[in-house]
C-alpha cells in the first residue's frame, strides 16, 4: 500500500485542527462571576414615586460666617463640632488702631463734661466777693471825683478857677461814673452766671463727644464676631494671623448652623417636578447605606427652579438639567447622620397626574 493511502486525508486534518484551535480559545475564556455590588442599591417604598438626591443641612440652612470688617485674626475662640449660644464669641480681629481712637474719644469727652460742668456750676461763689470790692471802689472814686468837682464848683469868684481845672474835673467826674458802671455790669453778668446759649453748646459737646465714643465701641465690639443664634460649629476654615475680608468667600471662614433640627434639601428634576405632590409622603436612605431609612415631613418647596448643583458621580446624570428645590424636615432621631451628606430620596408621587401642574396642600 502506498504512503499516500495511509496518511489521513486533508479535510481530516483541517477539522482535527479546527477542533483543537476551538478547545483552547473556550478554555482561555475567562470564567464569567456573578458581581456583587459593595452597597446595595436604594429602593423606593412607593409604588409610584419620585426618585430625587437631596444633601442634608440645618434648620437654620447652612450660615457662612463673615466678618462685618476686614482685618487680621488675633484669636479662634471655636472649633469644629463645638456648640455656643446665641451671641458666642465664634473669632477676634486686631483692635489695637481703635483701642487707641476709643482713648483719644475718652479725653474728649472727658474735656466736654468739664467745660458744660464749668457752665453750669457759674458762677463760683469765690468770684463774686473781689467783683463787688470792686463796684465799691469805683463808687467811692465816683464819689471823690463829685466832690472835687463840687469844691471848684462852690468858689464865689469865676475868675479864681482856672477853665481847664474845671473841665478835668467834669472828665474825671464822667470817667469814674462809667468806672462805676463797666464794674456793676461785670458783677451783674458774675450774678447770672453762664448764658444759655453757651450751656446749650457745651451739652451738644459733650453728647457729641458721647456719641463718638460710642461709634468706636461698637466699632471695636464688631471685631469680634459672635455666633448669630445658638448651634453648631460646622466647619473652621480661619486660624489666628490670617487676614478676613468682609466679602463672600467660595469656603467660608467659618460654616454654623442650628442642628437641633436636621433638614434634607432635595432636588427634583424639572422634567419630574409636574409629579411632585406637595406634603406627600416621603423616605430618605444615606448614599451606601440603603438599610437606613428616615422619614422625611415636608416642610415647603422653593419656587424659583435652579440649574442641578448636587451631582452623584453617575455617568449618565445630565449636568444640564434644571431642578425644582424641595425642603424636607427628617422626622426622630436623626442619629448616624450629618450636614452635608447626600441622601437618596424617593417621594410619593400621583400616577394619574402626568401632565399636571404642582400639587398645593
Amino acid at each position: 500500500m502506498s504512503l499516500s493511502a495511509r496518511l489521513p486525508s486533508l479535510p481530516v486534518v483541517a477539522a482535527g485542527g479546527l477542533a483543537v484551535a476551538i478547545y483552547f480559545v473556550w478554555s482561555s475564556l475567562p470564567e464569567a462571576i456573578e458581581a456583587v455590588p459593595v452597597f446595595a442599591p436604594p429602593e423606593s417604598p412607593f409604588e409610584h414615586r419620585v426618585a430625587a438626591v437631596g444633601l442634608i443641612e440645618t434648620a437654620s440652612e447652612n450660615i457662612a460666617i463673615a466678618p462685618a470688617l476686614p482685618g487680621l485674626v488675633t484669636e479662634v475662640h471655636v472649633q469644629a463640632g463645638a456648640q455656643v449660644v446665641a451671641g458666642a464669641p465664634l473669632f477676634t480681629q486686631d483692635s489695637r488702631d481703635l483701642a487707641a481712637e476709643r482713648s483719644v474719644r475718652t479725653l474728649e469727652l472727658a474735656q466736654a463734661e468739664a467745660e458744660f460742668a464749668r457752665l453750669r456750676a457759674a458762677p463760683r461763689r469765690e468770684t463774686l466777693p473781689p467783683l463787688r470790692a470792686r463796684v465799691e471802689e469805683a463808687r467811692q472814686r465816683w464819689n471823690d471825683a463829685r466832690v472835687q468837682l463840687e469844691m471848684l464848683e462852690a468858689v464865689d469868684d469865676p475868675r479864681a478857677v482856672r477853665r481847664e481845672d474845671r473841665l478835668r474835673r467834669e472828665i474825671g467826674v464822667k470817667a469814674a461814673e462809667a468806672a462805676l458802671a463797666a464794674a456793676s455790669g461785670e458783677l451783674a453778668l458774675a450774678e447770672a452766671g453762664s448764658w444759655a446759649a453757651d450751656r446749650a453748646v457745651a451739652e451738644s459737646a459733650v453728647l457729641l463727644a458721647r456719641a463718638q465714643l460710642a461709634a468706636i465701641e461698637v466699632s471695636i465690639d464688631r471685631l469680634t464676631v459672635r455666633a448669630p443664634r445658638a448651634g453648631v460649629v460646622l466647619k473652621v476654615d480661619v486660624r489666628p494671623g490670617e487676614f478676613a475680608e468682609a466679602t463672600r468667600r467660595e469656603t467660608p471662614l467659618i460654616t454654623f448652623g442650628d442642628d437641633a433640627t436636621l433638614h434634607v434639601r432635595t432636588e427634583v428634576d424639572e422634567y419630574e417636578a409636574h409629579r411632585l405632590v406637595a406634603g406627600a409622603a416621603a423616605e430618605a436612605s444615606p448614599r451606601g447605606n440603603a438599610t437606613h431609612r428616615v422619614r422625611l415631613e415636608f416642610v415647603r418647596v422653593e419656587p424659583y427652579v435652579i440649574p442641578r448643583r448636587q451631582l452623584t458621580g453617575d455617568v449618565t446624570q445630565r449636568v444640564d438639567t434644571r431642578v425644582l428645590q424641595v425642603i424636607y424636615r427628617i422626622a426622630g432621631a436623626s442619629t448616624g447622620l450629618h450636614v452635608g451628606q447626600q441622601m437618596d430620596v424617593f417621594i410619593a408621587a400621583d400616577a394619574q397626574n402626568a401632565t399636571g401642574a404642582l400639587a398645593q396642600e
